[in-house]
């Protein structure tokens, strides 16, 4: 069985498993229920034990469906929540991250995200965040979809428990090496990379398949071992099968040579200046 790979260890000493199980679109529809489901449990029984997911994923739906996932696991998952950014002010951040765990179903949530800039002041939202963690609703907090200008923001509003920074971040999508992962790096910030298979757009890539060939891998694991190479930088793909849950586990065994990394680099060049932050 494919092992967990060794975790990343965030500012406040905790750990947080390098690659986990993203739920965008996961609980919408009520027929896929049973096969989302059992994707999440094998993903956790693969020591994939990060979960993440978001009050916006389905209207809470998604929240719901991992509630379900994790019943009777509770302890063994890291749980990653996000709150919109129309509910970011003081008291409206405290009220949704409740509703979360009362869709959740658990009374606390591991790592609770602003899930990108809203016009709430980044202050009020820091001073939510902190009740949340005195209050134990919460062990940490972060931000997604965060550029370098919004993280010198964020620090100078008195952010600097910030625990994580969750970006688009993917052989497409390469934009953050040129300034916003080196910063990172330097105030030793985790990166957690949403979409690291570009929503399959990778796997049909002629470069991508001549290195999984090479390695008798597939597409998708040499799209998630590129991502996973990094220091600090953990993949939280999604998967609402079974089967692709268990190749994207077996990604953390896949070693890419220099071989495979130069010729990723001719198909997919890294930045050679700034470039804006891209979402999905």
């Amino acid at each position: 069985m494919t092992l967990p790979a060794a975790p990343i260890e965030l500012p406040s000493g905790q750990t947080m498993p390098v690659l986990g199980q993203g739920t965008w679109y996961l609980g919408e529809r009520p027929a896929r229920r049973r096969d989302e489901l059992a994707a999440l449990h094998a993903g956790l029984d693969l020591g994939m034990t990060l979960i993440d997911t978001a009050e916006m994923y389905g209207d809470g739906a998604s929240e719901e469906l991992v509630g379900e996932a994790i019943v009777g696991r509770r302890g063994d998952v890291f749980l990653v929540d996000k709150v919109l950014p129309s509910n970011a002010s003081r008291r409206g951040t405290v009220q949704a991250c409740r509703r979360s765990l009362q869709r959740l179903g658990v009374d606390h949530i591991d790592l609770y995200l602003l899930h990108w800039r809203g016009t709430h002041p980044l202050a009020e939202t820091i001073e939510a965040f902190a009740e949340l963690v005195d209050a134990g609703d919460i062990g940490q907090w972060g931000v997604s979809n965060f550029d370098l200008s919004d993280m010198t923001e964020l620090l100078d509003a008195g952010g600097n428990d910030c625990a994580t920074n969750q970006i688009l971040y993917n052989l497409t999508r390469r934009g953050p090496e040129y300034d916003l992962l080196p910063w990172l790096r330097e105030h030793r910030v985790p990166v957690m990379a949403y979409s690291p298979i570009e929503q399959g757009r990778l796997l049909g890539h002629d470069q991508v398949a001549e290195v999984a060939a090479r390695h008798g891998a597939t597409p998708a694991q040499v799209a998630l071992a590129w991502v996973l190479r990094q220091e600090m930088v953990a993949a939280i793909p999604r998967s609402s099968n079974s089967e692709h849950t268990r190749e994207n586990a077996e990604a953390r065994d896949l070693h890419l040579t220099e071989e495979d990394m130069t010729a990723l680099d001719t198909a997919f060049p890294p930045p050679t200046g700034p470039q804006p932050l891209e979402m999905l």
